[in-house]
């Protein structure tokens, strides 16, 4: 990366982030997909962008965006690549980690850096076995003179090729530890994940931590403290951006199709005159501005400090990642063969609209979370 900007000049706003992917973004994502990696120039423009970490506090070189202004940038990035709105997820998710736990030594470390993008970060929870389930991981962190030793393998790491620092959740003697791993450090070990189904271009990468030595100062908050950490506030961030990405999914669907149906003709007609097609982006048309409302809803409870942001966001996410599968699926429909090919974009929203009902909790445990807390409240 570049020189180290010490926080956006101006903060970042939804109208930037649109005409930032309009122009450096829209244009390449399907280059970016088939490439299958987001190229260096670009993660250097989006950090002169100020869109790394723009949530962050001014003093970390942030801009401190509020909740609902960061949903709407990422729901732009996500209209233009979910991949590029990927790798800012990961990256959000560690950085807003050390703002929140961090040392003051860590934060002064590390997050003027990450708020630039002159060191991106990762976040290391899901192990092939365990997948994201906390309670069920194997990576080791045991103690050692001076600090720990870090052992364990982490698989579907999200810019994991990329990264310059891991945030890793490992098992420690007295519950759960997160620690900040440099890339650089020796006993890590990367290996790219190519050929996934969607998201292409965010960098998978399988990271192996052999025995690996951290100084003591590795460690983010208290030992053990890990596990509720993840559960009520780094998860509920990414839960929060993939919500607003799959809107921008729905976006991207509706622009697409609305432009192609506008002028293409059938036997029948014109494609925007056909009452089935009418109906689809119809349904596009409402869905999209009712994920926005879940997520700003959820953004601004968040913002006011309100515990029910974590329920709404669940709501949020569940809502928006199925509707763009839905959408997404309608998207290649209506573009019939045409939408199929390696060059269509909307192959790419198809394939990536079902990653988003996946990652962050999928749909099924989304369905588990939002039903017993409605049983929870019927029971008061």
């Amino acid at each position: 990366m570049t020189a180290v900007h010490l926080g956006p000049a101006v903060a970042p706003t939804r109208d930037s982030a649109r005409a930032f992917v309009d122009e450096h973004v829209i244009p390449h994502a399907d280059a970016f997909d088939r490439a299958e990696r987001v190229p260096e120039d670009l993660l250097d423009r989006i950090g002169a962008a100020g869109l790394w970490a723009p949530f962050l506090a001014p003093e970390h070189g942030g801009a401190g965006l509020d909740m609902v202004t960061f949903g709407g940038i990422h729901e732009e990035v996500g209209r233009g690549c979910s991949s590029v709105r990927s790798l800012l997820t990961v990256h959000t998710m560690a950085s807003w980690a050390v703002q929140r736990w961090g040392t003051p030594e860590q934060r002064e470390r590390w997050l003027p850096a990450m708020a630039a993008g002159a060191v991106l970060g990762a976040f290391c929870l899901t192990e092939p076995q365990a997948g994201s389930d906390i309670q069920g991981i194997e990576a080791t962190a045991r103690r050692r003179a001076g600090g720990w030793a870090l052992t364990g393998t982490k698989k579907w790491i999200t810019g994991g090729q990329r990264a310059d620092v891991f945030l890793v959740f490992a098992r420690t003697a007295r519950g759960t530890g997160a620690f900040l791993v440099p890339r650089t450090t020796p006993g890590v070990e990367v290996t790219p994940i190519r050929g996934i189904l969607g998201t292409r271009a965010s960098m998978l990468a399988e990271v192996v931590f052999h025995d690996v030595a951290l100084d003591e100062d590795a460690l983010v908050g208290p030992d053990g403290f890990a596990s509720g950490m993840v559960v009520t506030g780094v998860l509920d961030l990414g839960r929060y951006s993939v919500a607003a990405g799959s809107v921008g999914i729905v976006q991207a669907c509706l622009d697409a199709c609305a432009a192609y149906a506008d002028r293409r003709s059938v036997s029948a007609g014109a494609l925007r005159d056909l009452h089935p097609i009418r109906a689809k982006i119809s349904d596009m048309v409402t869905d999209a501005h009712a994920g926005r409302l879940l997520y700003e809803h959820a953004g601004r409870l968040r913002d006011q400090g309100d515990a029910g942001t974590l329920m709404a966001t669940f709501v949020a996410k569940y809502f928006a990642s199925v509707a763009a599968a839905r959408h997404a699926s309608a998207a290649v429909q209506v573009h019939g063969a045409n939408g199929c090919g390696p060059d269509a974009p909307v192959a790419r929203f198809y394939r990536d609209a079902k990653v988003m009902e996946i990652i962050e909790g999928s749909t099924e445990i989304q369905q588990l979370t939002i039903a017993e807390d409605a049983f929870r409240r019927s029971a008061r």
